[in-house]
């Protein structure tokens, strides 16, 4: 039987590659009552084989014939001797009957009747005793496990202290839930190990900030605040020069500098926490417009404003790591297994310039002194300062610079990641994951604390709905990574290690990643392909804000569609980005925010369980219950339902949207021997095989199990196929072409396209025909796979 438990267990480290001993552990129950026992290598297996009889001829001759002959013998009685013949024959015939009938029924054990009504169109689930359940029963099973006593005190148990991978709190916190899930009797449970390397602040020497004069000389040094205060992977040694400030640090932002005549080149950045821009892209943009460094602070008017907390905010830096993509940057692509003996490589994404994040305080005092270009309108923060000029010069004296110092240490460390399933009972080869991660640089109440709560219950809600009835036709993966604060590394890690079978075996990934950091907006950071469920769900659950109102009724009250304020695009800092932009796997994030900003201390020192607990008037409990509920109502129908609820047609309308751009460009492409035609007859082949999948499905039965497991299979290829197959995974680890990074995406090919009219003189037709090719391939290839007949697919190639 192919089950999660054989996919997952790995092979064992190499014992020759020294130092990097990994002990690995998996726990196997040997009954219900008893205590896990350790397993070493592939566990045993019983096969039990069912024996048909091969009629019921074959029953019924041997008897027959000696009855035959016994009345043969009583031809005193005839009419007797007929009646004991005529009821002898209806018992073997009955005994025959049943037999046959109890032979089929165990070689089908989880049939089910189908002709009763079913509910939502979703099909019946077996429940173990003959019975049937829908997915109306299943709901209000999930509704009533679902608890919120235990998320408050699971966040205030985690929140304590910091506990960063590697340390002595981080093991014993590791540990804890790996016997959490052990407690739970879950099918399997285990552990995955890497060895990472991560970079963590100085023990030597503290990250400085320093104003000198124009003789180099220092006139003052500006404290930082906590050591623990900086940016993972950051660049390190000193960088002096003017002060410039950047807004958000966008790509826009320094643009629009650059057209004010604004010179940058060596000068040292602030820039504003948000903007749509990670850490990563702040520092990846400042380092290509030739800044020094970059300072990063949060601005006043992009958090929540509570007067009795201001002197806090103002205070506090926001830690954040600034490698432009996710995992471990010394293994790119590739896993950081014990016996993966990869050459020695380096990831892109390093930054070269050191980052170091500040509180407003700082970026106050810094701001205050430029002079220069009065700022763009929509810089304006709220710093208490009079006038807001962009620099590159001090106020306070000519020739005044700004110094900083980084000086930050790589460490390996030892991470594991705790798995536990529940299996499933049709295709367990298949699950749906949810994950979150554990570890935090501060106590972590928001970043780590909520999502391991939530995690946690879900965990124990389904093995409960399990033990009273439940039977999921697919796996149920619960995933607990580790070092998450320094990009994902846990969970990418593993997505390398068994990324080539994963557009076979995982369904969806849920991110329950910093799931509440207000409680008012309801954010899901989306794969499209999921996007039909949120729909559903949001609304059938109610609004923990607003009594009475479904999250999806709430929302369109405001005026607006639920999509535009609920559906949002997937981004690089998400804990869900990486398995669709690099692994190609449907993902989602979901958050609920507080108006149009977040809880403002995540990854600070003061992301604590009370003051998350103070912004949220005390219905933490509730609100993660809202999103457990949200997430559990999801993986309910990806685990029941026959076909996979995934839409395959929502990349239709994006292919769409690209053609009507080139079109708009015709006259500028054909005067340069340019045809878009290419492109336009991949989107329709795709838009046909999505929908000529999509009717089949409805005028399918899908009952039958062949043709379900040929659709679905056909359905869990769609994000995998959108991963280019033309660059590497090791220099371009995010190859999706929608959702990814890089010369290869629609969004590079989109950007280069508008140079034909803003600035021809930098569109390079070489460039452009590299990356049209590979977008048409790949959409080529994506409407091939979906289309599951390669060779007969209708297109004017």
């Amino acid at each position: 039987m192919d089950t999660i438990w054989t996919l997952l267990r790995g092979q064992p480290p190499s014992p020759t590659h020294q130092p990097r001993f990994i002990f690995r552990q998996r726990a196997k129950k040997s009954s219900h009552n008893e205590e896990p026992v350790e397993e070493r290598g592939e566990g045993l297996q019983a096969e039990t084989t069912l024996v048909h009889p091969e009629s019921e001829e074959d029953l019924t001759s041997g008897l027959s014939s000696d009855v035959t002959a016994l009345v043969l013998q009583k031809t005193a009685n005839r009419r007797k001797a007929v009646f004991y013949l005529t009821l002898i024959s209806l018992l073997i015939f009955t005994t025959a009957f049943l037999l046959g009938y109890v032979a089929f029924r165990a070689s089908c054990h989880y049939c089910v009747e189908m002709d009763v009504k079913q509910d939502d169109k979703a099909g019946p689930d077996y429940t173990g005793w003959g019975g049937v359940m829908y997915m109306g029963e299943l709901r209000d099973m999930l509704r009533k496990y679902l608890k919120e006593e235990q998320i408050e005190s699971t966040v205030r148990r985690m929140s304590k202290s910091s506990h960063p991978p590697g340390s002595a709190e981080g093991n014993t916190l590791a540990s804890e839930i790996l016997q959490k899930f052990r407690q739970l009797r879950m099918d399997h449970t285990w552990t995955d190990s890497h060895y990472a390397t991560l970079q963590f602040p100085s023990r030597t020497q503290r990250n400085s900030l320093w104003i000198m004069d124009a003789n180099e000389d220092v006139l003052e040094e500006i404290p930082l605040g906590s050591p623990l205060d900086y940016c993972a992977y950051s660049g390190t040694g000193t960088a002096t020069g003017g002060v410039v400030y950047v807004n958000y640090g966008r790509k826009e932002d320094f643009d629009l500098l650059r057209s004010l005549g604004v010179s940058v080149g060596g000068a040292v950045a602030v820039a504003r926490v948000g903007g749509g821009v990670s850490f990563a892209e702040k520092v990846w943009h400042a380092q290509r417009a030739g800044l020094g460094g970059v300072l990063i602070y949060p601005d006043p008017a992009d958090i929540p404003q509570d007067p009795r907390r201001l002197g806090l905010y103002s205070s506090a830096a926001i830690s954040e790591h600034v490698h432009l993509g996710s995992g471990d940057p010394f293994t790119p692509g590739f896993p950081s297994f014990n016996h993966t003996q990869f050459p020695p490589t380096q990831s892109s994404g390093l930054p070269l310039i050191p980052a170091q994040p500040i509180s407003a305080n700082i970026a106050s005092k810094l701001l205050s002194q430029l002079t220069g270009p009065e700022c763009p309108r929509g810089w304006q923060g709220r710093l208490p300062y009079v006038r807001c000029a962009v620099g590159p010069g001090l106020s306070s004296g000519e020739g005044r610079r700004v110094r900083m110092g980084v000086y930050n240490t790589m460490m390996p460390v030892l991470l594991n990641n705790i798995f536990a399933s529940i299996e499933g009972k049709i295709e367990p080869g298949q699950y749906i994951i949810m994950g979150a991660q554990r570890d935090s640089w501060g106590p972590g109440a928001a970043k780590a604390g909520v999502g391991t709560a939530i995690l946690l219950e879900l965990a124990r809600t389904f093995k409960t709905m399990v033990e009273n009835g439940f039977y999921p036709r697919r796996s149920l993966l619960f995933v607990s990574w580790d070092a998450g604060d320094f990009g994902s590394v846990g969970a990418t890690e593993w997505l390398e290690g068994y990324l080539s079978m994963l557009h076979l075996k995982a369904v969806a990934y849920f991110s329950l990643d910093r799931a509440i950091l207000g409680d008012d907006n309801l954010n899901a950071y989306t794969s499209p392909l999921l996007a039909d469920l949120i729909e559903g769900v949001i609304k059938q659950v109610e609004h923990p804000k607003h009594s009475g109102q479904t999250i999806y009724s709430h929302t369109e009250s405001l005026g607006s569609s639920w999509k535009s304020q609920i559906v949002k695009p997937l981004y690089l800092n998400s804990g869900a980005y990486s398995f669709t932009a690099f692994g190609g796997v449907p993902a989602m994030e979901l958050r609920f925010t507080k108006d149009s900003r977040s809880y403002p201390f995540v990854n600070t020192q003061f992301d604590t369980a009370d003051r998350l607990q103070e912004m949220l008037q005390g219905r933490l409990g509730a609100l993660g219950r809202s999103v457990g509920e949200l997430v559990g109502l999801m993986v309910l129908r990806l685990a029941h339902d026959h076909i996979l609820p995934l839409d395959v047609t929502c990349y239709s309308s994006t292919a769409l949207h690209f053609s009507s751009q080139l079109n708009k460009f015709s006259s500028e492409l054909q005067a340069r021997g340019l045809s878009p035609q290419w492109v336009f007859s991949a989107r329709g082949d795709y838009n046909r095989a999505a929908e000529t999948l999509r009717e089949a499905i409805l005028n399918s039965d899908v009952q039958d199990e062949r043709v379900t497991r040929l659709y679905n299979t056909r359905i869990l290829r769609v994000e995998y196929y959108f991963l280019s197959q033309y660059v590497s995974a090791v220099e371009t680890p995010f190859r999706h072409v929608l959702h990814g990074r890089g010369e290869h995406t629609l969004t590079a090919l989109t950007e280069h396209l508008s140079l034909l009219r803003s600035n021809p003189r930098l569109f390079d037709e070489a460039r452009f025909r590299r990356q049209l090719a590979l977008l048409t391939w790949t959409l080529q290839g994506a409407a091939n796979a979906l289309s599951g007949d390669v060779w007969n697919i209708d297109n004017a190639f």
